[in-house]
């Protein structure tokens, strides 16, 4: 890994679970880039609670009752 390898920017890879640097896998297997490390070991959190506020959200959800 070069020295520039955990320098920002970062990214959280769904395929390791954990934040990597430039050398890292493949962006299609990652969400990112952050700039800070913190944001990138958070992304995946961040990513199931929108998820879980767009599957209750009736705009976003054909199955939900909008009354």
């Amino acid at each position: 890994m070069s020295d520039d390898a955990m320098k920002p920017p970062y990214w959280w890879c769904l395929d390791h679970q954990r934040v990597e640097g430039r050398d890292g896998c493949a962006n299609s297997v990652r969400l990112g880039p952050f700039e800070e490390y913190a944001d990138a070991a958070a992304a995946i959190q961040r990513a199931r609670e929108r998820t879980e506020t767009w599957d209750q959200d009736p705009k976003w959800n054909d199955d939900i009752d909008p009354q």
